[in-house]
Order: C-alpha cells, then structure tokens, then sequence
C-alpha cells in the first residue's frame, strides 16, 4: 500500500522522472538541462515536477540516490552469482570461498557491465561536477558511502577498497572515451589489451 499523501500513480510518475532526469543529466549536466525539459520528455507540465520535487537539487539527488541503489544492486547480486559471500578476509582464512582477486574481478565485471551504459556513466561523472550544490553534494557523498560500504563487504579491506574505486576511475575513462575501440599503443595500456 502507498504512503500516506503519495499513489501508485505518483510513484510511476516519480519513476519515470527520474529515469527522465538521468538522460537529461548525462547528456547536458546539472547545469545545463532545465526542469522544464524534464517535465517535457515525461509529458508532464514543470508545475506538476516541482510538487513532486521542490528544486532541480532535490531532483537531481533523487538521481543520485536512484543510481545509488542500481550500483549497489548490481554489485551484490553479481557478487552472490559469483560465489562471493561476505568479505574475502574469511575466505582468505581457510573457509572455502573465492580468493580476494575473483571477487575483485567479479565485482569489476559487474562495474563494466554497469558503466558499459554511457548514461549512467556520464550521469555519475556529472554527478561528482555538480557536487558544490548541497543537495547534490550530500546526495553524492552518501552513494560513495554506500559503494565502499558494500565493496568493504565484498573485498573485505580498506586497501582493497581503495584500488576498487582506482580501477573503477580506470574503468570510467576507458568506458567514456571508447578506448577499446582504439588501435592506439597508448589506449591499450590503459585498456589493458
């Protein structure tokens, strides 16, 4: 059952802003796309977006949040396909489980296949540009929370938290410059192929 004061309806409306913003926002930024082209790829009037999202901020983090919740998705549910459950120091002590580089791979498969749709890839980089708003800002810090929370899970270190997301910074600019597709020495270090 809806919440109070919310419907079916406003929640699919909800759903199908946000899926809106985040073309929006990928292809043009947080300071480029306006609510009234949001409103208008919805089909709805921009009145009726800012009572269901007082300000373009509030709009914005709810994308955030939205992309927030995909990644973590993704990553726990490749991690369980993948035979990784919990942290890798556990495997790592004896139990019988996938070594720290499996899951690591698994996790940055899961990643690639991810970023592999440009929008969200492009909206996640804008998202760290806009990140002086402050709704943006907090929206943004707590998806990064989020992340290392759930690869802390999955790889079970600090350390290997931090050369997950250098890899995943890896992985976007390889993603976004299209750099598999370039016969270049330089592309295939940093595709490494």
């Amino acid at each position: 059952m809806p919440a109070a004061g919310t419907s079916t309806k406003s929640d699919e409306r909800r759903r199908a802003i946000v899926a809106a913003a985040m073309d929006c926002f990928a292809q043009k930024g947080f300071y480029g796309t306006t609510t009234h082209e949001i409103a208008e790829r919805v089909g709805i009037s921009q009145p009726y977006l800012y009572r269901l999202y007082p300000n373009k901020q509030a709009l914005f983090a709810a994308v955030v949040d939205h992309v927030s919740v995909v990644m973590t998705e993704t990553l726990v549910t490749h991690s369980r396909v993948s035979g990784g459950v919990g942290p890798v120091s556990e495997a790592a002590s004896g139990g019988a489980g996938p070594t720290s580089e499996a899951v690591l791979d698994a996790a940055r498969g899961a990643y690639a296949a991810l970023i592999a749709d440009r929008t969200i890839l492009r909206f996640l980089m804008h998202a760290n540009c806009a990140a002086g708003e402050p709704l943006v800002g907090e929206a943004v810090r707590r998806c990064y929370a989020k992340q290392v929370d759930v690869v802390r899970q999955l790889l079970g270190n600090d350390d290997a938290v931090r050369r997950w997301f250098g890899a995943g910074m890896l992985d976007n600019v390889v993603a976004v410059l299209g750099l598999a597709d370039i016969d270049e020495p330089w592309a295939r270090v940093l595709a490494a192929r």
